[in-house]
């Protein structure tokens, strides 16, 4: 089924106007790179493409669906050695992420024109597409396909109330999901939605999600190496990661509480923008009394040990779950939605996140094996400083709803080999 003329219509017209909603100098450059690809891409392929061997495109739009991109990609290069690998991205997030693959060539994924979808396709000549998540783009799926290319998704997953589910997305969409060879599908519900928006039933199978694999190995490699910080015993710590200025009020508010009780408990917050007005919404949430002032790492010095830490840089969330005996997980105050659950699961950590969770498997999936606490929309933060005093008075059931965290992550382990064998 060729794409849709409509989208290829709005695509052909989109693209010049992407301009005028460009914030910044680092999106601009990703505008420029995502033009910039085909002439790429062709370059590449004349001096490095061996047609003597097939080549697998992986293609993930950020950093969290490369997460899962990645687990893939590994296990199908231990099956297949010989093969070729490109990976693309389309968000400027990922750009480290991506030169991190080890692929033969890996950038920016051209814009969905039918001219620079040719150009691609014929350049490098792919055996084998594969999407991530469910960032797949109709002019690509069926251009491929109709070319020989198996093309293929992994971590296929669609929330409930995603916009491509509804008109006009849904038509505009459906003949690219059409064009999918294999789906590997998270869940149940995962699978559902993908034949409604147009797979084939008889492709779609449930895999599990392999970004559990990857937060494994992440952890695994990273535990024998030093906690980038520390703020005393890890017993006495929380780490509040990915917040959000919702979060903080109540995380504060609630240290206060739990620090009366508990004069060496310690909170490190770890906020997902820490942008200098995110870091003064978070001087502005404290409120003067018993607690000192929250310090930034960079002011942090030599032996200095605050109550509360605040991580002012980016790229080391992962590890820093190590630094304290339990987690929370911003975004789930305010509409959101909660950040990744899987990191601090993954060392063993017990979760605590706010009521709006949007549907998230990851945290039903930690919370029926009890390792994760959600709490009320009401009353929050009495809740979070019931919550946050019972482990820290029992060190021994924190311990346990650690473990229970991890093993929910387990139960779920070989995503990332199920979907390699398949593809």
């Amino acid at each position: 089924m060729p794409t849709s003329p409509l989208y290829r219509a709005f695509a052909s017209f989109a693209v010049p106007l992407v301009p005028l909603a460009l914030r910044d100098a680092r999106q601009r450059a990703a505008h420029a790179a995502r033009l910039a690809t085909p002439a790429a891409l062709e370059a590449w392929a004349s001096q490095h493409r061996d047609m003597s061997r097939d080549l697998a495109w992986f293609h993930a739009s950020s950093v969290g669906e490369g997460l899962q991109a990645r687990a893939v990609l590994e296990a199908y290069r231990t099956l297949n050695p010989n093969d070729q690998i490109i990976y693309t991205h389309y968000s400027p997030s990922a750009e480290s992420f991506a030169a991190s693959i080890g692929a033969e060539w890996a950038g920016y994924l051209p814009y969905d024109r039918a001219d620079d979808v040719q150009r691609v396709l014929r350049a490098v000549r792919p055996n084998l597409l594969v999407f991530t998540k469910l960032d797949l783009w109709p002019e690509l799926a069926t251009q491929a396909a109709a070319a020989g290319c198996r093309v293929s998704m992994v971590a296929g997953t669609v929330s409930a109330d995603s916009n491509r589910l509804r008109w006009p997305s849904q038509s505009l969409t459906a003949p690219g999901y059409a064009a999918l060879h294999f789906v590997g599908a998270i869940a149940e519900p995962d699978l559902a939605r993908l034949i409604a928006l147009g797979c084939d039933p008889e492709k779609v199978t449930v895999t599990g999600d392999p970004r559990i694999d990857s937060v494994l190995e992440v952890m695994w490699a990273a535990s024998n190496e030093p906690v980038p910080v520390e703020l005393g015993p890890i017993q006495n710590v929380l780490v509040a990661g990915s917040t959000w200025p919702e979060d903080e009020k109540i995380l504060m508010e609630a240290m206060g509480h739990v620090h009366a009780r508990f004069p060496d408990a310690r909170l490190m917050l770890v906020p997902h923008e820490p942008t200098l007005a995110h870091l003064l919404d978070i001087e502005a949430a404290f409120v003067p009394g018993a607690l000192r002032p929250p310090v930034p790492l960079a002011s942090l010095a030599p032996g200095d040990e605050p109550e509360i830490l605040v991580i002012d840089r980016v790229g080391m969330l992962s590890k820093l779950y190590a630094a304290g005996a339990m987690a929370y997980v911003g975004g789930g105050f305010g509409h959101r939605g909660i950040h990744s659950v899987l990191e601090p699961a993954a060392w063993s950590r017990p979760v605590i996140i706010g009521p709006n969770d949007r549907g998230s498997r990851d945290a039903a999936m930690l919370a029926a094996g009890g390792g994760l606490v959600r709490l009320p929309r009401h009353n929050a933060v009495a809740a979070l400083v019931e919550q946050w005093c019972r482990w820290l008075e029992n060190p021994m059931e924190c311990d346990r709803a650690g473990r229970a965290a991890r093993n929910a992550l387990e139960q779920d382990r070989g995503a990332a080999r199920r979907n390699a064998v398949l593809l």
